[in-house]
């Protein structure tokens, strides 16, 4: 079989890819290497509004549970920072349903889909030496042949490009010699029964809960919420107690924490384990190959969300994928426009994120209970709420550090608001 664009992956972001590569024109097969799409899931499944925008979907109840309008974190100490948005922020969805309806929308703009068919290597017909003026019109479209297992049985697929949206684990990424995100931070999540103060507002759990990043709990209802964290591994190594795994944070997490341990009843309804992928790679393309989503560490360092960054990246992918094969030059030097428009979208943010997400990481317990402390004021939090965005904190930083309370926060931030900008 040949194709203009194979796409690896049929999450959001290669079904979104694919979607977009078939708009352009090109000829699109989508890639799953499970039996159904959306399963399993290894995802918190709280989702921005603008992240469900960028999917170019409207909230339904198709894939929503619920929606939520603020959080509560809480500092290492007890202490609770209330932040409302007024507003509905996320959604909380079944990535199931929400990943069945992206796949969908692009069978229905002409993508071929298979299911149980995994990408198992692949040889290129050309290699990066040289510039693109150097090569043979021959050369600049040489094809990927791209191998694969179908329900266990090995075929070859021709394709002018592959785009990698196969996740933190890459395969593509692998065979295309592009490297692994800088850092993968292991994370668990349960499903149990958790009765919420307040199914509007998500719970946030900063500090030796969960070294170097949070704990969470996502209410799907007043009844139940999906409870979990992720590590940053090298501060989680610290702590010196032999127990330094995901789940034996979760332990407890959901056995010591007082505030968790009143609300959960105890029981477990559903069970993930999964990376997220911070830090893009120095280059998402290669000759014949672009990667996008949790594949190119598009994810944010901050809240650990992939979808938006991953569909506005996953857009211009296919755009450039089908372009690049229609025009029969799918050269290193010709995919290289994807990565650069994406980082023009999303690079400064996701470095800024990235030193938000160091600096709160090393903080020890009692450094968060003075920050968290030194933010709970009627200003700053109305400045919050205004200004505070799960997709862009930067915009929130700049507001603060130029605020009338800047003197109260840099007592509390010391330098780290000037190396942000």
């Amino acid at each position: 079989m040949k194709y203009d664009v194979v796409v690896v992956g049929a999450g959001p972001v290669g079904s979104t890819a694919a979607r977009y590569a078939a708009m352009h024109g090109a000829e699109v097969l989508l890639l799953e290497e499970h039996a159904s799409i959306g399963s399993p899931v290894g995802c918190t499944g709280l989702l921005s509004t603008r992240a469900v925008e960028e999917c170019e979907l409207k909230p339904s109840d198709e894939f929503v549970f619920n929606s939520v309008r603020g959080a509560f974190v809480h500092a290492p100490g007890g202490q609770c920072l209330p932040i409302d948005g007024k507003q509905t922020k996320a959604y909380v969805v079944s990535r199931k349903n929400f990943d069945r309806t992206l796949a969908v929308m692009a069978v229905e703009e002409g993508v071929d889909l298979s299911l149980k068919t995994r990408a198992a290597g692949f040889e290129k017909g050309n290699s990066e030496t040289g510039s693109g003026k150097e090569r043979s019109d021959k050369e600049k479209s040489s094809p990927v042949k791209l191998k694969i297992l179908r329900s266990g049985k090995p075929e070859t697929i021709s394709a002018s490009v592959v785009i990698g949206a196969d996740g933190v684990k890459s395969q593509i990424a692998n065979y295309a010699g592009i490297g692994k995100p800088a850092r993968i931070l292991p994370g668990i999540q349960i499903e149990a029964p958790y009765a919420s103060e307040d199914s509007d507002f998500v719970e946030l759990f900063p500090g030796s809960s969960a070294p170097g990043f949070f704990a969470w709990t996502v209410p799907l209802d007043e009844k139940v919420s999906r409870i979990g964290l992720a590590l940053e591994p090298g501060i989680a190594c610290k702590n010196g107690s032999g127990e330094n795994s995901p789940l034996s944070y979760l332990e407890k997490f959901l056995h010591k924490n007082p505030h968790v341990k009143a609300r959960c009843s105890g029981g477990m309804l559903d069970f993930v384990l999964g990376g997220i992928p911070i830090g893009p790679q120095e280059k998402t393309f290669s000759d014949g190959v672009l990667l996008a989503g949790d594949a190119a560490g598009q994810t944010k360092p901050t809240s650990g969300g992939g979808i938006y960054t991953g569909a506005f990246a996953a857009k211009i992918a296919g755009k450039v994928a089908a372009e690049a094969a229609l025009e029969g030059d799918t050269s290193a030097q010709r995919l290289s426009e994807y990565d650069r428009l994406w980082r023009k979208g999303l690079a400064k943010e996701l470095e800024i994120g990235m030193k938000i997400h160091d600096y709160i990481g090393k903080l020890e317990d009692n450094q968060l209970n003075e920050l968290i402390g030194s933010l709970n004021t009627p200003s700053i939090l109305n400045m919050i709420t205004e200004y505070g965005d799960m997709d862009h904190p930067s915009v929130l930083m700049r507001k603060l550090m130029f605020s009338g309370n800047s003197f109260r926060l840099m007592k509390a931030f010391g330098t780290f608001l000037k190396t942000l900008f």
